[in-house]
């Protein structure tokens, strides 16, 4: 949907806020003291917030939805015609243009592959996370954020639920990819470049305080955009007032590490916090809820044998950590204390003991953290939200076509949202029959995406032989460009002499062809068919091949 920013009117609450895309929103919960009831009733809190949200939207058409990456995003949807329409989205998004001084490259590998060229940052609208804030003893502070960096492979594996994009299979936690290479401000060359893209894990373990911490982001990363910062933070200390150091939050807030560190002011007082940046948001509230406890239980059970972690772990093995997790989500095999660690027996026999301890350390109620623990140990255990997804995905696409299997996935995980079942408990889906008997569909939503085409430099014999191999009846005919020239039907086939055989295929193929674009309705293509007495439509999206529409299809 495009319509967040009426929504967000609707809402009226100073707590939502927008994000770079016309269908995001971003939700802010009040910070809480680490003690009691804390998480149940963040998570009570949380649920009305939604509610409240979804109300809204439902007066607009529209549903909110949790997680990591909408199913049902297609390429139109990262133009900028999508983008939400503030200021400081376009400068961004110039900005970071500016220093590339190229289009954006987004190639993912996993099971399927996505690559594709772009012209704006807009792949960020496709990641939505739920990023949680730790309050941090400054003297303690780098210990602890070396310590956040150790556990991020683990917790992340527990936690993955974005494994398609654009209908293609591809990491189990695919945003960690995505978002990286959506406002990378590096440029490709030819030379060996050694700079740090600005979303990263980081490449060394931290020294030093935090302040030097801030220092290497400000020495290793160009200020992207400036405001208006008020007075100068010295003199603001030197009239006894807290500074809240605006400039660093600025330039802070274009870092985008998957552990962030932060400085703020609060009730007055000055703090630092660390950003869990890495966990989706969804597939529930409860999910989201039970990550976050898992992860501060951990930061704050660390053992006296991990402190100074940095002198026992190499950084690279707690990198490689991380990027796995993404990959595999629970089949990872995680480097720890000197050994190869299968990812449950590390959650289960080490980090959850660890997070029970340190939660009961800081008061937390033991009947919360039961609750919520429990629901990581059944994902360990049992299924992630991306293996509920994966799953679901390869069997829906045996009885229907791409578009269809993501909305239906998009529908069931809309439905178990507003139950509250956490994901161990989603069961596997086989059919949706709302959407098998839906019987007005745009073109997309029928064509079949995987087009076997040929240059027009072909030799016509060969591509004759190929279309017997393959049992195939139409053959879009393409020049270097990717353009659509013509169309070959096997009818035009069985005409050709012997001596156009021998031809190239753009002498005998036919111009001037009919097409129909990916967003027209299917019934508008059925039209098409019966008045050109054809079979086959090849179908275009701003004027590029991306789908064929037989009649079979229809």
């Amino acid at each position: 949907a495009d319509n967040a920013l009426e929504v967000l009117e609707g809402i009226n609450d100073p707590h939502f806020t927008t994000e770079i895309a016309r269908y995001n929103l971003e939700l802010n919960m009040d910070p809480s003291p680490l003690e009691g009831r804390c998480f149940s009733e963040m998570h009570q809190t949380l649920r009305k917030f939604l509610q409240k949200a979804e109300r809204e939207a439902k007066k607009r058409g529209t549903h909110i939805l949790l997680t990591g990456i909408l199913p049902t995003i297609s390429y139109k949807h990262l133009k900028l015609d999508y983008m939400c329409p503030r200021q400081r989205y376009y400068v961004l998004n110039d900005a970071i243009k500016a220093l590339r001084k190229s289009e954006f490259n987004l190639h993912i590998k996993g099971v399927d592959e996505v690559n594709l060229l772009h012209d704006s940052i807009l792949f960020e609208g496709c990641n939505t996370s739920f990023q949680a804030h730790l309050q941090i003893d400054p003297e303690d502070f780098v210990d602890s954020y070396n310590w956040a960096q150790a556990i991020a492979g683990p917790i992340l594996a527990s936690a993955v639920n974005s494994p398609l994009l654009l209908g293609k299979e591809l990491w189990s936690e695919t945003r960690i990819a995505l978002f990286t290479q959506s406002v990378d401000t590096r440029k490709s060359s030819y030379q060996l470049n050694q700079r740090e893209a600005r979303v990263s894990f980081g490449s060394s373990w931290a020294r030093g305080t935090a302040v030097d911490i801030f220092r290497d982001n400000v020495v290793r990363f160009r200020s992207l955009v400036t405001s208006d910062l008020g007075r100068d933070s010295l003199e603001e200390l030197a009239d006894g007032n807290i500074p809240k150091l605006r400039a660093l939050a600025l330039h802070n807030g274009t870092v985008y590490r998957w552990n962030r560190p932060c400085y703020g002011v609060g009730n007055g007082k000055p703090h630092l916090r660390i950003e869990n940046r890495y966990i989706p948001s969804g597939p529930s509230t409860s999910d989201e809820i039970a990550n976050f406890m898992f992860w501060v239980g951990v930061m704050r059970g660390r053992p006296k044998k991990y402190d100074r972690i940095d002198q026992k772990i190499h950084f690279k093995d707690v990198k490689a950590n991380f990027f796995n997790a993404a990959r595999y989500g629970m089949a990872t095999q995680f480097y720890w204390d000197g050994k190869l660690i299968p990812s449950d027996r590390l959650i289960l026999d080490e980090l959850l003991p660890m997070a029970y301890r340190g939660l009961y350390s800081m008061n937390v109620a033991p009947e919360d953290a039961e609750h919520y623990l429990s629901i990581v140990e059944q994902r360990v255990q049992g299924q992630t939200g991306a293996r509920w997804m994966v799953n679901s995905f390869r069997n829906l696409r045996k009885r229907l076509k791409t578009s269809d299997a993501l909305r239906a996935l998009t529908v069931t995980i809309h439905h178990n949202q507003e139950k509250g079942y956490p994901a161990s408990v989603w069961p596997v889906m086989f059919h949706h029959p709302e959407v098998e008997i839906e019987k007005d569909k745009y073109v997309f939503q029928r064509m079949t995406r995987e087009v076997f085409s040929v240059h027009e430099k072909d030799s016509a014999a060969l591509v004759v032989k190929m279309m017997e191999w393959k049992h195939i009846n139409h053959v879009p005919v393409v020049n270097g460009n990717n353009d659509l020239t013509g169309l070959l039907t096997s009818t035009d086939v069985s005409k050709l002499t012997i001596d156009e055989h021998h031809q190239s295929v753009k002498s005998i193929v036919i111009k001037g062809v009919i097409t129909i674009d990916a967003y027209a309705m299917v019934e508008e293509a059925r039209r098409s068919m019966e008045t050109h007495g054809i079979h086959c439509l090849p179908v275009t999206y701003e004027g590029r091949l991306v789908g064929i529409l037989t009649d079979k299809d229809i």
